[in-house]
């Protein structure tokens, strides 16, 4: 509709896989399976509940008849209780189990859990193939000597692979945390209107090895094998600020991947993709924006700003509950999720598709080069029976020669034209070339980026086959 307004997260940033987990359907369907595993669960356990009951309700899981439960939340003003009426219009027979002893949290905060967990795993193969396609760009690029920036300062070579490897650590770093915050998630089961499960304990005649069967029981039906062993009316909303602390840091690694992207860009050494068609600018049509990477690290900035709304929530709810948490929760928590599908998808299809520019890399290092090289240059000239001192103040006076030319006149950097000519070094031209030739500057970088491939990135490549192959769409 284009009277109204309609979130980008949908339309231009996010996937459909992560759009159609926080969607209506996947809500319902969910608190579907959930009333259906909690009858299911109730009659193993001896309350009057019959196949024919559940068998009801199993036909009409995926069939909601939306129209209807619309209709009623207009008299009753509540989702939940819609919902059941719903169901049971379509299910009469089982019209009077439905929701049997269960308070709207039940499946309110159980569907927020399966849907985060199932968001979170769709995350964890995004980053999966990222970091596969990282790691070949920097196998690939492992010996290509390049500067290195400490202070955005050219400072000791290092090489372009080796730099990637840098931005695949944050996702292995990333990868940890997401791995742990899946892993130890908790189903908030089947705990009443206030956690104490009055209402269960009523229906099993005051049973309570049942009525914690029964959690157990519901929990392993819906996929999980923990429950919180008490709550409040909700699962503690603390666990929204967990995971949304770990969405922000993802958005963060994005984030600085982004940054150096559009830096290495801007000096004409590495761009990310452009389409043949692609217009980079309204006004200058020469212009090759790095669109991606800025739509990359706005999106990762809302994300960490964002991750404050579930801390604040979780630190202001009052003894069981407070209902100030929903409406935060209900914004919150989607956008965070569909911004970073966004800022993955994106993320994916540059680190797939990044064009490297070697020789303009190679002048960039030929021109900060010899300062770096002096140290090298002197040290072989004083094996060679030179007297470091004089040879130290002839290097500072040529630098600061060869620096008034490159700075002040915009010339090219010929402090080893000018090391070469002067005879008190005792260098042939050749020697001194072969001293500053930049792979001798980088150090174990080309063995780092082998050791790193091989002992971090595949064993995690491997674990994760099964999730390979993506591919990323960029909408617009």
């Amino acid at each position: 509709m284009r009277n109204t307004y309609n979130t980008p997260l949908n339309s231009r940033y996010a996937s459909k896989e992560m759009s159609y987990l926080f969607s209506e359907e996947m809500k319902f369907k969910t608190w579907r399976k959930l009333w259906i595993a909690l009858a299911e669960g109730e009659k193993e356990l001896g309350l009057p509940i019959t196949e024919e009951q559940i068998n009801e309700l199993k036909a009409y899981k995926d069939n909601i008849n939306y129209d209807v439960a619309e209709e009623r939340e207009k008299v009753v003003r509540h989702d939940v209780m819609s919902h059941v009426y719903a169901y049971g219009v379509q299910c009469p027979n089982a019209k009077g189990i439905i929701h049997l002893g269960a308070t709207s949290c039940y499946v309110g905060d159980n569907t927020d859990l399966i849907i985060m967990r199932e968001a979170m795993l769709l995350i964890k193969k995004k980053i999966i193939n990222i970091i596969n396609a990282l790691s070949k760009f920097a196998v690939k690029y492992k010996e290509m000597p390049t500067l290195g920036f400490t202070h955005l300062q050219p400072a000791q070579l290092t090489t372009v692979g080796k730099r990637a490897t840098l931005w695949i650590q944050d996702l292995i770093l990333d990868i940890e945390n997401l791995d742990y915050v899946i892993e130890n998630l908790r189903f908030r089961g089947v705990k009443g209107t206030t956690g104490t499960q009055a209402s269960f304990m009523e229906l099993f005649n005051g049973n309570e090895e049942l009525v914690k069967k029964l959690d157990r029981i519901v929990t392993n039906k819906m996929g999980f094998t923990k429950e919180f062993m008490v709550t409040g009316q909700t699962y503690p909303r603390k666990v929204d600020s967990i995971i949304l602390n770990t969405i922000s840091e993802i958005a963060q690694s994005g984030y600085k991947f982004s940054n150096d992207i559009r830096l290495l860009q801007s000096m004409k050494e590495i761009e990310e993709p452009f389409e043949k068609n692609q217009i980079g600018s309204s006004a200058m049509a020469y212009k090759r924006n790095p669109m991606r990477s800025e739509r990359l690290g706005a999106l990762a900035r809302y994300i960490i700003v964002n991750s404050l709304n579930p801390a604040i929530t979780a630190a202001t709810q009052c003894f069981e509950r407070t209902l100030d948490d929903s409406a935060n929760k209900r914004i919150a928590i989607p956008e965070a999720f569909l911004a970073l599908d966004g800022v993955l998808n994106l993320y994916l299809n540059i680190s797939s598709n990044l064009v490297v520019y070697d020789k303009v890399i190679k002048s960039h290092v030929n021109n900060e080069l010899p300062f770096m090289a002096t140290e090298n240059i002197l040290m072989e000239c004083v094996k060679r029976g030179g007297d470091r001192q004089d040879l130290h103040e002839k290097i500072r006076i040529h630098s600061m020669e060869a620096g008034k030319r490159v700075k002040e006149l915009g010339l090219n950097n010929d402090l080893i034209e000018r090391i070469i000519n002067d005879k008190a070094f005792g260098l042939s031209k050749d020697e001194i070339l072969s001293l500053i030739d930049p792979k001798k500057f980088t150090g174990r970088a080309a063995g780092q980026v082998d050791d790193f491939i091989a002992e971090q990135v595949k064993p995690i490549l491997e674990s994760n086959k099964e999730s390979l192959g993506v591919e990323s769409e960029i909408n617009v």
